[in-house]
């Protein structure tokens, strides 16, 4: 169940902050809407990590669609020095 609590509560953040667990994010409200995320520091990462695999990843399916970064099997060869 996801953690909600309205932003006033940050006057006891020691309250929220004990809340805050991996996996398990505390969303602030102001005026009864979705206003702040608060996360642990390993959840954030985390998610920082998978953004930039997947911004890679689409990179690749670029490179692979539009063949500009496809080397040569001769070029590969040279490149390894066989």
């Amino acid at each position: 169940m996801p953690n909600i609590k309205p932003v006033s509560d940050l006057r006891s953040y020691n309250e929220v902050l004990k809340d805050i667990e991996v996996g398990e994010p505390v969303f602030l409200t102001k005026n009864g809407r979705g206003k702040y995320v608060i996360l642990d520091i390993k959840e954030y990462q985390k998610s920082q990590a998978t953004i930039k695999l997947l911004s890679k990843l689409m990179e690749a399916e670029k490179a692979i669609v539009t063949g500009d970064e496809w080397l040569s099997e001769e070029e590969v060869r040279q490149d390894l020095g066989i």
